[in-house]
C-alpha cells in the first residue's frame, strides 16, 4: 500500500510517503525568503520519489517566527521565491504543501511575543503578552492572507500548524490557555481560535487542507487523545481533509519515545472520528510503514528525520517491499 496512490480532494499523490515539515532555520536574514538551501533541499526529496513534500513551518507574521531565520509567508515579497520552489518540486514529479505557523510563546525573538495567556513556556523563556481580541482577529486574518499567498505560489496543499506547543496548540490546551473570554474556558472555547482560522483559510483556499495536532500533552492536567477525537470531529465538519497526528511539546519534558510511538493516536483518531490521518514519529522501516497502512491505522506515512538521513528512502523501501518504483530516468543505471 505504501506505493499506491492516495487522493486528497482532486489531488492524487503517487504514493503515501510524505515529508514532514521540519524547520530548517536557513533564511539568510530576517526577510523570511527562500534561499538556495531550500531550492536544493526540497527538490532532492522529489527526485527521491517522495509523494508529498510539506515545507517547514512558515510564519504568518514576523512576530510568529520561532527564530529570526525562519521561512515566512507574511509578505507578498516572499511569494516569488516560494513559487520558484514549488516549480522545482513539480518539475521532478512530486506534490508540495506548506505549513502555516505562528510560534506564540515559543518564539525566540527580540521584542514582545504573544500567547493566549501571559504564561511562559518554561522558567528560561520570555513571558508573552496575553493576546487582545484585536490581536486574535489580526492573527486569524494573517493565516487567511498566508493561505492566499500559498495559492498564488502554486502550492498543492496547505497544512495549519496546531501542534508542538505553538500558538494554536497554546489556545487548545488548558495548560497554556487560562483565558476567561470566549477563547478560553471549556474545550469549545479553546477551539474557537482554530475554528476561526480554518473557516477563514477556507474562504481563500479550496485545495486540500491538513491540520497538524499534538494529540497528547503528556501531563495529568493536559489534553489526551480522547480530547482530540472530539476536536477531530469538529475539524472534519469544517472541511479539513486529513489530520497529521503528532504529540507533545506544549509544556517541557519529552515523552518516552520508541518506534511508532505516536501511531496509536493516529489510529484512534482515524477510527473514532472517521477522518483520514497521517502517522508520524520514529517511522523508519518500510515494513513498519506498510503495517500501519495495511491495518488501517493511518492513511499517509509522514517521515521526518529519516528523510534527512536518506533522501532516497522511497527506493530503499520499494526494494524491501518488492514494489515497483520508476526511477528518474537519469538514475536508471544506478537504481
Amino acid at each position: 500500500m505504501l506505493f499506491t496512490s492516495y487522493s486528497l480532494q482532486k489531488l492524487t499523490l503517487k504514493n503515501r510517503i510524505v515529508m514532514s515539515p521540519m524547520c530548517m532555520y536557513s533564511c539568510l536574514d530576517e526577510t523570511g525568503r527562500v534561499t538556495d538551501w531550500h531550492k536544493i533541499h526540497y527538490p532532492t526529496r522529489a527526485v527521491g520519489q517522495v509523494g508529498l513534500i510539506i515545507v517547514e513551518a512558515s510564519a504568518v507574521t514576523p512576530q510568529g517566527r520561532i527564530s529570526p531565520y525562519d521561512l515566512g509567508i507574511w509578505s507578498d515579497d516572499q511569494v516569488p521565491g516560494l513559487r520558484e520552489l514549488t516549480g522545482l518540486v513539480h518539475g521532478q514529479g512530486s506534490h508540495i504543501g506548506i505549513q502555516l505557523a505562528h510560534a506564540g510563546r515559543k518564539a525566540v525573538l527580540d521584542g514582545p511575543i504573544i500567547a493566549p495567556s501571559a504564561i511562559p513556556f518554561d522558567d528560561k523563556s520570555k513571558t508573552p503578552e496575553a493576546m487582545t481580541a484585536q490581536q486574535i482577529a489580526e492573527t486569524v486574518e494573517a493565516f487567511k492572507a498566508a493561505a492566499a499567498r500559498a495559492k498564488e505560489a502554486d502550492f498543492d496543499v496547505v497544512e495549519i500548524h496546531a501542534a508542538h506547543g505553538y500558538l494554536i496548540n497554546e489556545f487548545l490546551s488548558p495548560l497554556s490557555n487560562r483565558r476567561e473570554d470566549e477563547y478560553g474556558g471549556d474545550r469549545d472555547g479553546r477551539y474557537r481560535f482554530l475554528r476561526e482560522i480554518i473557516d477563514s483559510v477556507k474562504t481563500v483556499w479550496d485545495g486540500p487542507l491538513l491540520v497538524r495536532i499534538s494529540a497528547h500533552d503528556y501531563h495529568p492536567d493536559g489534553l489526551t487523545p480522547e480530547d482530540y477525537v472530539y476536536y477531530a470531529r469538529l475539524m472534519k465538519a469544517q472541511g479539513v481533509d486529513l489530520i497529521d497526528v503528532s504529540s507533545g511539546a506544549v509544556v517541557g519534558g519529552p515523552p518516552k519515545v520508541y518506534p511508532g510511538y505516536q501511531v496509536p493516536f493516529a489510529e484512534q483518531i482515524r477510527r473514532s472520528a472517521d477522518v483520514p490521518t497521517g502517522a508520524v514519529g520514529l517511522i523508519t522501516q518500510a515494513e513498519q510503514a506498510e503495517e500501519i497502512l495495511q491495518n488501517g491505522r493511518a492513511d499517509l506515512i509522514f517521515l521526518g528525520r529519516e528523510l534527512l538521513r536518506d533522501p532516497f528512502w522511497a527506493r530503499t523501501a520499494a526494494k524491501q517491499l518488492r514494489a515497483e518504483l520508476t526511477p528518474p530516468k537519469q538514475y536508471t543505471r544506478g537504481w
